[in-house]
């Protein structure tokens, strides 16, 4: 191919090509460029164009391939003096700084890893993957910079498992959106700490109510850094702990079952978990069977049912009206995990009422958790936190 032809393909500002050269044992074509003398050199730091020449220097840039032959770039740049930054590369418009491969091939890598791991886009375009990671680390940091949403009227919090042995991240999402807006490592109070400090004063003073579970260290946070967000715990959460309570209600009365009763008890668990519109065909008559048999298991899952309606209120004082009810009866039942949970509720009642005022939950962060899980299979875990850390905002970022 002739230089006149290939120039088609590489018309990069301020550089002009001056040769080619086919190799066909490596399937690989090399492009010369030079730079363009007509252009002053400026700095690619500041931009400072009154720069004199320090040296002259030839780099390799990949670039697009044509076809399946891959694309190399001789690239002969100047390092110039610059008054302000000293010796710097000279500011070119078709390659960043010190970087092995062109902005046109960057942006083709990073739409690639965005359906690809690491390792297939590599392998698909002969890079080692440490670079595709770094290209794609990058791009994503360059992207989210063009969003500066740092706070919502209505935020939901949670922590989420990136690793067994309880190793955690604390999420901040914008709960109409579902967007994550901060992650730090660890759930502890110094933790969400960090996201309100980080926040300034009117930003702060925008936040209504934040969703999240009965956590004490993030309760603690809000009340310490955003006094005047309403808490409101998440409904999900509240039957999660009640399940507790079902569990060792059903263990204890299966220790003390007799042996034909016991089999009745036996594989129960998750059908004493569900809604009655959700039971299967056959489960049905299971837990009728259960029910009859044994009373406290019985009055454990009405109470279970019962307890949901207090999430329909929309009215304060009736809220705190029924929760109230709830707990006299929890109380007159004489199951102790019972009680226990009652007054775990009334410990926890301001912000389970503030549920009438924001009808809010955490379930944005569920899904959001979904896809944490895609993005820790996808790349057969994370060893960057930091590279973690903005995937996940990325693709909460991007579906909106």
């Amino acid at each position: 191919m002739s230089i006149g032809n290939i120039r088609t393909f590489f018309r990069f500002p301020k550089v002009k090509v001056v040769g080619d050269e086919y190799d066909p044992e490596g399937d690989k074509i090399v492009i010369y460029l030079d730079r363009d003398k007509r252009y002053h050199p400026c700095c690619s730091k500041c931009g400072h164009t009154g720069c004199s020449i320090h040296s002259y220097e030839h780099r390799d840039i990949r670039d697009m391939s044509l076809t399946s032959t891959m694309v190399v770039l001789r690239y002969t740049y100047r390092k110039v003096r610059c008054p302000s930054c000293g010796i710097r590369v000279e500011e070119s418009g078709f390659v960043a700084p010190y970087a092995r491969v062109t902005k046109r091939f960057a942006n083709y890598i990073f739409m690639l890893c965005q359906y690809m791991t690491i390792v297939e886009a590599s392998h698909h375009n002969d890079l080692n993957w440490k670079t595709v990671k770094d290209i794609d680390k990058e791009g994503i940091r360059e992207r989210l910079a063009q969003d500066d949403q740092k706070v919502a009227p209505i935020l939901a919090v949670d922590e989420i498992s990136i690793k067994r042995g309880h190793k955690y991240l604390t999420v901040v999402a914008d709960h109409k959106q579902g967007k994550v807006l901060w992650m730090k490592p660890d759930r502890k109070e110094s933790t969400l700490a960090a996201y309100f400090t980080s926040l300034t004063e009117p930003e702060r003073t925008a936040i209504q109510s934040i969703a999240l579970d009965m956590w004490d260290p993030y309760i603690k946070a809000i009340q310490t850094h955003c006094p005047h967000a309403a808490i409101v715990f998440d409904f999900f959460h509240v039957v999660r702990n009640f399940h507790r309570v079902i569990d060792v209600i059903r263990n204890t009365e299966y220790r003390t079952a007799s042996a034909a009763d016991r089999s009745v008890v036996q594989g129960t668990k998750y059908i004493l978990y569900k809604n009655k519109e959700n039971l299967k065909p056959d489960e049905k008559p299971k837990l009728k069977k259960l029910l009859s048999l044994n009373t406290n298991i019985s009055l454990t899952y009405i109470l279970k049912d019962y307890l949901k309606k207090l999430w329909y209120y929309t009215s304060p004082a009736w809220a705190r009206k029924f929760l109230n009810h709830w707990c006299d009866l929890a109380q007159q039942s004489g199951l102790q995990p019972l009680k226990q949970f009652a007054r775990m509720l009334q410990r926890y009642a301001y912000g389970i009422i503030n549920h009438c005022l924001f009808p809010i939950h955490t379930s944005k962060l569920e899904g959001i958790n979904n896809k944490i899980k895609v993005i820790k299979r996808k790349a057969y875990g994370f060893l960057d936190l930091e590279y973690f850390i903005l995937k996940v905002k990325f693709a909460t970022f991007s579906c909106n």
